[in-house]
């Protein structure tokens, strides 16, 4: 595995090993997403549409300046996976939201994206208990 590019050095094992696991999702997610002509951003901005939200919430929540939403909901819009709509509560916002197209787009990268329940089924319960322990305390 590689380690990221850049001034950050593994500094211990398990840092090594994070950084690993960390590479080998965002591969993972890449490619199932990619199985459907979708970006890895496409398809995490469709992931997050399981209820209308408004674009201000979805850039905040992904931690992403607002165009970058605005861009990727007009591609999705484009090819028919969500709508946008005025939010009845402020007429200058919009509301995403998924269409059934999106929906079953979204249910098929579910199905294609299995890297996390593959990687927690080598786990027996109890490793699997302990594992989300640990990663509960690392991430405060």
């Amino acid at each position: 595995m590689a380690l990221p590019n850049g001034p950050v050095a593994a500094s211990s094992e398990a840092e090594a090993v994070l950084f690993d696991l960390v590479d080998v999702y965002d591969r993972a997610y890449q490619a199932a997403a990619a199985e459907l002509s979708l970006s890895s951003a496409q398809a995490c901005v469709l992931g997050r549409l399981d209820e209308r939200r408004g674009m201000g919430a979805l850039a905040e929540e992904l931690g992403c300046d607002a165009s970058n939403i605005t861009q990727i909901v007009a591609r999705l819009e484009t090819i028919g996976l969500v709508t946008r709509e005025p939010d009845p509560q402020d007429r200058r916002a919009r509301l995403v939201a998924r269409t059934s197209r999106g929906d079953e787009i979204n249910d098929r990268f579910a199905n294609a994206f299995t890297f996390a329940r593959t990687a927690i089924g080598r786990l027996s319960p109890d490793e699997q208990d302990q594992l989300t322990a640990l990663l509960r305390k690392a991430l405060g």
